[in-house]
């Protein structure tokens, strides 16, 4: 038999409220224990030849919930995978300094906005010198491996692009490198700053000096073995809920441009 987090739930019973978890938590673990259960309800699929009777059980649709995120896990997987070309790929991760982890636990939407729209510009910056337009998946993630804050962009870039007269071209013959990193890391930190002057000059002015001190990291992995096994790389982290810390909730999104 394979245990799941609704088993230890149902076992805890009650006793789940003794754990000075707070009313947004108990709800939760609630949700989590009762989906696809009989306590959420249901409908019966009958066969017309048969007469055979099924039963199923309504999901709780709870993003925490192990089993629901599983299933829009599978479902982004394969609608990413649909729309990846017969070309390599390349893993590109955009790095925010921890300098910025104070504005982004107040304004996060700001924060996490302007993370995209410079990491993206940035690749484009570097396409349009190869004379080439080019794409990405993007996965956000705020939080690192010790669940700290650490907000970074996962970025699935093909190894080309499509040049003036809409034909494909490859960046490099032998696919050992997209663009290089260092040059990467400066235009990208450029354009995040001159972004964040703009649309949050308060904020910019009390950490300008931090921001430009450091050095930003962006990383590129070699091409992986084959498209799909990119896709399911990042597949493991869009539906992946953490632990939620004193300094704010953490979070996974995905976005593709």
């Amino acid at each position: 038999m394979r245990f799941e987090v609704a088993h230890i739930l149902e076992k805890l019973g009650n006793k789940v409220e003794n754990l000075a978890l707070n009313t947004w938590q108990l709800r939760t673990l609630s949700a989590v224990r009762r989906c696809r259960t009989a306590a959420l309800g249901g409908h019966i699929d009958a066969c017309d030849s048969c007469g055979n009777l099924s039963i199923s059980y309504n999901s709780c649709r709870n993003r925490h919930c192990p089993k629901c995120q599983g299933k829009n896990r599978d479902e982004w997987i394969q609608a990413r995978t649909t729309e990846l070309l017969p070309v390599p790929y390349f893993h590109v991760v955009f790095t925010l300094p921890d300098s910025i982890n104070s504005l982004a636990i107040h304004n996060p939407k700001l924060v996490y906005g302007l993370l995209f729209e410079a990491a993206w510009e940035t690749l484009k910056t570097f396409g349009k010198s190869k004379e080439i337009q080019s794409g990405m998946i993007a996965v956000l993630h705020t939080w690192g491996q010790n669940l700290s804050l650490h907000p970074h962009l996962h970025c699935i870039v093909p190894g080309g692009g499509v040049d003036k007269d809409g034909k494909w071209q490859n960046i490099r013959g032998d696919g050992k490198f997209l663009f290089p990193v260092r040059s990467l890391s400066k235009v990208f930190r450029a354009k995040y700053c001159e972004k964040l002057k703009e649309k949050s000059s308060l904020d910019y002015v009390k950490i300008q000096k931090q921001l430009w001190e450091k050095q930003w990291v962006v990383f590129a992995k070699k091409p992986f073995g084959n498209p799909k096994s990119v896709v399911e790389y990042l597949g493991r982290y869009t539906h992946k809920i953490a632990t939620c810390l004193p300094a704010g909730r953490l979070t996974t999104t995905a976005s593709k441009v």
